[in-house]
């Protein structure tokens, strides 16, 4: 469903990623690992348009994304950002609401109805009407999620979904991913979290300095890797000094 070939890109100069090439199926859950700036968010923002690739392809449902199709890109690829990024003026019913209304011209009613029913889903229905200041980080990051199935994606990308959380919400927002995953939601989820990539992912990634060291089932890469670049991370991930 989503192709990567060869794919490129640099900031001033400074190579981000180095050719970089996966596919991913779907109904597939990948997870990418690896250490801070080696180039995991990169991978997600290039999928979803939010950054150009200097060279290399990227397909998404047999579709090139490039900078005349991000409207139909993103209405099949969601994304579920670190920071939350919801509308501080309005209301979580509201911030679900407004993809389809604006984007896909849904008819407000129809996505009213919609919008209630992902933040029960969420575990969020009576909290419709509280505004992002008044909810905790790990309810902001569900309507975040909300928000995201909302425009009935085939896949949704998640940039480091629960970085910005403190420890004891980080487990609402992974249940609420193992039972997206558990339904065949196509994802792909740079992530911290090894126990939920360990569980969840069919397949890891690891990254380092813009290029894929590692990959394979997600059993043989976190128990087993092959790789002492990826044996080196994992020990200092999951052993902390």
């Amino acid at each position: 469903m989503i192709e990567l070939t060869a794919v490129h890109k640099a900031f001033d100069q400074h190579a981000v990623l180095r050719g970089i090439t996966f596919s991913i199926e779907r109904g597939e859950v990948v997870c990418l690992i690896g250490p801070s700036g080696s180039g995991k968010s990169t991978v997600l923002r290039c999928i979803n348009g939010l950054e150009t690739p200097d060279g290399g392809t990227i397909v998404v449902d047999g579709e090139a994304v490039n900078r005349d199709n991000l409207r139909r890109v993103r209405s099949k690829v969601a994304m579920v950002f670190q920071r939350f990024n919801l509308f501080p003026h309005r209301s979580a019913l509201e911030n679900v609401m407004e993809g389809p209304v604006q984007v896909q011209k849904v008819a407000r009613a129809e996505a009213r109805d919609r919008a209630i029913a992902l933040l029960d889903k969420v575990g969020l229905r009576e909290r419709a009407g509280a505004y992002p200041a008044q909810l905790s980080g790990g309810q902001q990051q569900r309507v975040g999620i909300a928000r995201a199935l909302a425009m009935r994606p085939m896949a949704i990308l998640f940039d480091e979904p629960t970085s910005a959380l403190d420890p004891e919400l980080v487990g609402d927002v992974l249940r609420v991913m193992r039972e997206l995953a558990d339904e065949g939601m196509t994802m792909v989820v740079v992530t911290h979290e090894m126990g939920f990539a360990r569980e969840v992912a069919d397949r890891v990634l690891f990254m380092d300095e813009g290029a894929i060291v590692e990959s394979g089932p997600a059993s043989d890469v976190l128990k087993n890797p092959q790789m002492e670049r990826t044996r080196t991370f994992l020990q200092r991930v999951l052993h902390p000094i």
